[in-house]
């Protein structure tokens, strides 16, 4: 089975978090787009979706399903997104698409977190995968050389040659060289940093659920 057809297989089988009559949080990446096709079967039976990106927000409107601001509700049921990294305890590394921000936002507002991801997603530790994190461009440099000071090696995200641009009008360090084996701790310890909009560890908002797709079908996790 190819990983698109893993990546569809768990997108479908997300559906079944879904709670008729209430608001979805939908994430953002090519797994969770294979979800966003799935949620278009069973539009009609929610009043819609809050986005954590531009890109799910036109993804979702061009299928027909509503789209809401996250001022305008209250809670969410269900939060279903992918991870570049989860381990076995459900935190995770996240923002390879640049929407960790508004990713943790909508995970803040939701009850329960679904992570969807292939079974190579799933590792024993954290950091293998670039660890993104968004930050307010003035204080690149100096955050590049506090994460030197953790061992780890930081530049900024790219694209066509100029820093990338999130949708909050910020840019991404990408941090390799880490072993993050204290996920809620290093959480807590890099959002102290002045500058750090938002660390790509989920530890605060981890997953409830992860349902990962295996040649042999959908296992699903509980933490």
């Amino acid at each position: 089975m190819t990983q698109d057809e893993l990546k569809a297989l768990v997108g479908q089988a997300a559906l079944q978090y879904v709670i008729p009559g209430e608001v979805v949080g939908v994430g953002t990446g090519s797994t969770v787009n294979k979800f966003i096709d799935a949620l278009a079967s069973m539009k009609d039976q929610i009043p819609g979706a809050v986005s954590s990106s531009e890109a799910s927000t036109a993804r979702m409107r061009t299928l027909g399903i509503p789209v809401l601001d996250a001022s305008e509700v209250t809670e969410l049921s269900v939060y279903i997104d992918g991870a570049d990294e989860i381990d076995a305890r459900g935190f995770m590394v996240k923002g390879g698409g640049a929407a960790l921000t508004r990713e943790k936002i909508v995970a803040a507002m939701s009850r329960r977190f679904v992570c969807i991801a292939d079974e190579s997603k799933m590792v024993p530790v954290l950091g293998a995968f670039p660890l993104p994190v968004e930050v307010i461009p003035m204080a690149a440099a100096r955050l590049m050389r506090q994460f030197q000071q953790l061992g780890g090696k930081a530049h900024v995200r790219l694209k066509d040659g100029q820093p990338l641009v999130t949708d909050n009008g910020q840019h991404i360090l990408d941090v390799t060289g880490l072993q993050i084996t204290d996920p809620l701790g290093f959480e807590n310890q890099v959002n102290q940093w002045p500058g750090v909009v938002t660390v790509g560890v989920f530890a605060h908002q981890k997953a409830d659920v992860c349902l990962l797709g295996t040649p042999g079908g959908v296992k699903t996790l509980s933490f």
